[in-house]
């Protein structure tokens, strides 16, 4: 059992903000099940590491006995959510929404535990709300608080449009907590302003606020921008292990120590603080590090079995030892006559285009099989089966067939 101090040590690891600890401390007191409470809207079918970053938290939550709740904004989506934006985002149809939303119900449970989760979709509340009841909601709040929001007070002061429909946003959002009597709510950093108006709504439909925790946005791949799919920098969490593993071990030596803070269980602060003292020591290679982190991460989402297949397969490929064909065999559709090596290079996804091909060819960064290859004019036709490989961490085990 963890003491009431264990519990908020627990809770604010990876924390950008804890609003407010004292509250938080009173409900853990009382003893009761918390009600924890995330939101996602549905904008895209598959989830990745970065929303993991606040289902790992809910699931800590879960460890510590409370009660989750799993929101899925099928109502907030056709909105659309303004956070972050430039411009008035595009909603999306309720056919598009419902679509996501039944793929994210199949995921979730990759890491939070079913018996404590309630999976709650915010038009069972919205939907009987009629025009009078969302003009009372509207109500409860000004258009000079509203300004006050980052993204909205830079579009405004730019002269940029804001529909009325984006202000009903944060409001929607925040009247989720009411419906729910949520005790405590969790979100990235770019939510605070909504997740503060549910604590605002609450007080004033007579609840007691939310506490507020929000999350650090995990940057992706590329160690820049926030992991997102339509930037390419993302690993998916119902991606095959082989394809975790291999972007896993593509990550930052910098950026790895806050992927663990943020979506490690097996590796305590303490474990982690240790290790970088190791690495920057000279006495431990950080690629271990990453190693270990691709198999926690490959084994929450699939299993033991296939993290050691695919961390056997992704050695095999790197080190030039062991057997390759534990990789999987990818299909590439090519014409009867054929690619040469830069064209099959990209048409493989191992490199962006051909022009970077010839560059990696010239650099002798290009093998074929494990072998150095060369050679820019020859032809690769269906039928091939091989490892194509770019450097030491962009790789592909392929079969040629006939387009």
């Amino acid at each position: 059992m963890s003491t009431i101090d264990e519990s908020i040590a627990l809770i604010s690891r990876g924390a950008e903000e804890l609003l407010k600890v004292e509250e938080l401390r009173e409900k853990l007191a009382s003893g009761r099940p918390l009600r924890i409470k995330a939101g996602f809207d549905p904008t895209a079918p598959d989830l990745h590491l970065g929303h993991t970053v606040l289902l790992n938290k809910l699931r800590q939550f879960q460890d510590l006995g409370h009660q989750v709740i799993f929101l899925i904004g099928d109502f907030t989506g056709m909105i659309g959510d303004p956070s972050g934006k430039s411009a008035t985002r595009k909603p999306l149809t309720r056919d598009d929404v419902l679509a996501n939303a039944r793929t994210y119900e199949n995921q979730v449970f990759k890491v939070l535990d079913r018996s404590r989760t309630e999976v709650r979709f915010n038009s069972e509340w919205f939907s009987k709300m009629g025009a009078a009841d969302m003009i009372r909601l509207a109500g409860q709040h000004t258009v000079a608080r509203m300004l006050e929001r980052d993204d909205f007070a830079k579009r405004y002061a730019a002269q940029q449009s804001i529909a009325i429909h984006e202000f009903l946003y944060p409001l929607v959002q925040g009247y989720d907590s009411v419906a729910l009597e949520a005790d405590v709510e969790i979100g990235g950093t770019d939510q605070k302003f909504n997740l503060l108006m549910g604590r605002g709504l609450q007080e004033h439909h007579g609840q007691k606020p939310q506490v507020v925790l929000t999350m650090p946005l995990l940057e992706g791949l590329d160690g820049v921008h926030k992991m997102s799919k339509s930037l390419g920098n993302y690993i998916g969490i119902d991606e095959p292990a082989i394809d975790i593993v291999t972007k896993a071990m593509k990550v930052g030596d910098e950026l790895m120590w806050k992927w663990i803070e943020l979506l490690s269980f097996d590796i305590s602060q303490a474990e982690a603080a240790a290790l970088r003292e190791q690495v920057q020591a000279g006495q431990l290679n950080p690629r271990e590090v990453k190693l270990r982190l691709a198999r926690e991460l490959a084994t929450r989402f699939h299993d033991a079995d296939a993290a050691e297949q695919a961390i056997a397969g992704w050695q095999a490929a790197v080190t030039g030892q062991g057997d390759v064909s534990l990789l999987p065999l990818s299909e590439v559709v090519v014409p009867a006559e054929g690619l040469r090596i830069a064209a099959l290079l990209t048409a493989a996804g191992i490199t962006a285009s051909n022009s970077e091909a010839m560059r990696k060819l010239k650099e002798r960064a290009v093998k074929v099989n494990g072998e150095v290859f060369e050679d820019a004019q020859q032809v690769f036709t269906p039928g091939f089966e091989g490892l194509l490989q770019v450097g030491k961490r962009n790789f592909a085990r392929v079969l040629l067939v006939l387009g």
